[in-house]
């Protein structure tokens, strides 16, 4: 028996936007009143302190859009060796999650400008972010929004994972 994984991969990829492709599907959501839900991240190595953040932000609307740091902005944020997994590598991964609606790569340091697009209604970070530090906080609770800052899962972290390999 043969099996082929391009269907599921067609799935995933329908997940990753960028452009035009995210102006569009902003719009349709937005149009059909579904509530989006933004975060973003490096989501280098995925551990379980990731998956807990983003089902937990997913659970505050009806779409999750997750903004990825382009691996440019990964080194220069992180440093050296960082990122671990490449770009595809991490758009993929968060893409073939269920409680992922979206994804979205971004060249910034900071997701600001993808939030002045985006207009979330919800903006979530980890519990290592302060609500009033979450970039963009501001701007979404300005026009009405909400801003959270989820529990931080004790124990899990890209580095942490990356210390223990060494």
């Amino acid at each position: 028996m043969r099996f082929s994984i391009m269907p599921f991969l067609k799935k995933i990829e329908s997940k990753i936007l960028s452009g035009q492709a995210l102006k569009k599907t902003l719009a349709e959501w937005k149009a059909a009143g579904e509530k989006i839900v933004f975060t973003n991240g490096c989501f280098d190595l995925l551990h379980f302190g990731h998956l807990s953040l983003l089902c937990q932000a997913r659970d505050l609307g009806s779409r999750l859009l997750v903004g990825l740091n382009s691996a440019d902005s990964v080194n220069r944020l992180k440093g050296p060796g960082r990122p671990i997994n490449d770009e595809m590598t991490r758009q993929y991964q968060l893409a073939a999650l269920e409680c992922v609606d979206a994804v979205v790569v971004f060249e910034e340091d900071t997701p600001l400008e993808l939030i002045k697009l985006v207009q979330p209604d919800v903006l979530v970070k980890g519990g290592d972010w302060k609500p009033a530090e979450i970039v963009g906080a501001d701007m979404v609770l300005k026009k009405g929004g909400e801003v959270f800052s989820l529990p931080f899962v004790e124990g899990y972290s890209t580095s942490k994972i990356e210390e223990k390999i060494k």
